[in-house]
């Protein structure tokens, strides 16, 4: 099963900057709770504004350049490759981002795990369309804003619609 998560706004933005647009503990603590203990794919980007490698998972790191190489994780130069290697470590693939990557395993993607923050911010980064003909939510859980978490924002399952 290969699962995308991300937090997104309204108009379906990720980040500006190579940065996320907002920090939601409560976003925080549920990505740990899916993500934990499997493997997770991301791009060199993606990476690089996390700084590090996240802990109890398997980092898989998709980057085309050569030479560029950090301790703690894999790196590959393909998403076939990346999934690949996921697999033989775990069933549940997790899918963490960015944009390009997003757009790149739509199509090889069996679920999407959507907080979607009700913001409308500035971004150069988004997640692509998600067309109602191919995926239906299936859960929604919403939170309001509060001390910590600066936006109201909604957790959403999709689930990839089976064609007959």
């Amino acid at each position: 099963m290969v699962t995308i998560v991300v937090a997104m706004g309204e108009k379906n933005e990720i980040g500006s900057n190579n940065q996320l647009l907002w920090h939601l503990p409560k976003d925080l603590k549920h990505f740990k709770d899916l993500t934990s203990g499997h493997p997770v794919i991301m791009g060199r980007k993606t990476y690089e504004s996390i700084g590090k490698p996240l802990p109890n998972r398997t980092n898989i790191v998709i980057s085309r350049q050569k030479d560029w190489f950090e301790e703690g994780i894999l790196i590959v130069g393909s998403i076939k490759e990346a999934v690949k290697f996921a697999r033989k470590i775990d069933e549940e693939v997790f899918i963490i981002g960015g944009g390009n990557i997003y757009e790149q395993t739509m199509d090889i993607t069996d679920k999407l795990e959507v907080t979607l923050v009700k913001a409308d911010l500035e971004a150069d980064t988004f997640f692509p369309e998600i067309d109602n003909k191919i995926w239906m939510k299936t859960q929604e859980v919403c939170h309001e804003k509060d001390e910590k978490n600066p936006y109201d924002f909604c957790f959403q399952t999709y689930e990839k619609i089976k064609s007959e």
